[in-house]
């Protein structure tokens, strides 16, 4: 899970990066016009602190050595690093909101037990129905209101029902990435409702939310990294 997570997190700064221009495109049409930017500095960030997690763990490696965590334990931690990482970096809403999807996350990994280990499966579907509740609980918001939630719900619901009938890791973040595509793409003609969009009313009509969209590009990297 733990190499997972960062081999993850790498691929999608590096996605984001490339997508900067489209995401920060259609924020413009309905927000603040900073979304891609915004995102590409937190995950520039996200990296930065894994370098330097990885130089510290270099160098711990030649001091005497503590009882290692759990690997369930580890993720948690990376997560929690990378939710304050966001926070701290990512301006606008995207900020607080995908920080508290990795804290959240966190918080969940953190509950699972650890005898025996939690399947990865699990551990993701736990991670993103926590991360789509703290992210409703912080805007206020739900589906159908033109916003991440409507790629991050979706995605969360069918990466349970994935779980549930036995599927494997991949195919549960392949059925997670698979809804939030569509999701995403079914935010075209909704009326937003909540943020900034929201300003806009009628207006609105016609564009796909941006981070419905950044959603549906997290997840469909993740997909690539478990495959």
């Amino acid at each position: 899970m733990l190499h997972s997570l960062e081999a993850w997190l790498r691929a999608a700064a590096g996605r984001i990066h490339e997508q900067a221009p489209a995401l920060t495109a259609l924020d413009q049409a309905i927000g603040d016009g900073d979304h891609g930017i915004n995102l590409d500095r937190g995950f520039a960030a996200i990296v930065t602190a894994l370098d330097a997690r990885a130089t510290a763990a270099s160098d711990a490696s030649t001091s005497p050595q503590t009882s290692p965590i759990g690997e369930t334990a580890a993720t948690a931690d990376l997560a929690k690093l990378v939710g304050r990482t966001l926070i701290s970096t990512v301006g606008g809403a995207s900020g607080p909101l995908y920080g508290t999807a990795f804290l959240r996350a966190a918080t969940a990994l953190a509950t699972l037990p650890t005898e025996p280990p939690p399947s990865a499966g699990l551990a993701f579907v736990t991670s993103l129905e926590a991360a789509a509740a703290g992210v409703g609980a912080l805007g206020k918001s739900t589906t159908g209101e033109k916003t991440m939630l409507d790629a991050l719900v979706p995605a969360a619901a069918a990466a349970r029902s994935a779980l549930d009938v036995g599927a494997g890791a991949k195919e549960i973040v392949a059925a997670a990435r698979d809804a939030a595509s569509t999701g995403a793409a079914a935010t075209i003609p909704m009326l937003a409702t909540k943020g900034r969009a929201s300003y806009l009313g009628e207006r609105s009509i016609g564009h796909q939310d941006p981070g419905a969209t950044s959603t549906a590009l997290l997840l469909d990297v993740l997909a690539d990294v478990v495959a």
